[in-house]
């Protein structure tokens, strides 16, 4: 537990079967950066990447935004390959069991 009551990192992740079948049907090197990516984000203190700069440690071509400005603690998308391609997830911040659900993942 954290100092305000909450589970920490490592974080579980669930995924969305039509999210999981199009990581599955990318090219095995790209299936890499999806699996490099879900290992920052299961790691993350705050999965949210709240607050100026909070991506900076992030390796080089992955940032994290969220998908709508208007909705803070909405969905993310995590931009990875320098954009070539993105996993939209969410975080249910929950007590007894939180847990990232990526919802979906494209490549181009």
């Amino acid at each position: 537990m954290t100092d305000d009551g909450f589970m920490g990192p490592p974080w579980q992740m669930d995924w969305r079967l039509k999210a999981q079948a199009a990581r599955d049907s990318l090219p095995e090197h790209v299936r890499k950066i999806v699996d490099a990516a879900r290992a920052e984000l299961v790691t993350a203190k705050d999965p949210y990447f709240r607050g100026i700069d909070a991506d900076v440690d992030l390796p080089d071509g992955m940032m994290v935004e969220p998908v709508q400005s208007s909705e803070p603690n909405g969905a993310r998308v995590l931009l990875f390959d320098s954009g070539h391609g993105w996993m939209i997830y969410t975080f249910i911040r929950r007590v007894a069991d939180p847990q990232i659900i990526v919802e979906e993942v494209f490549w181009q």
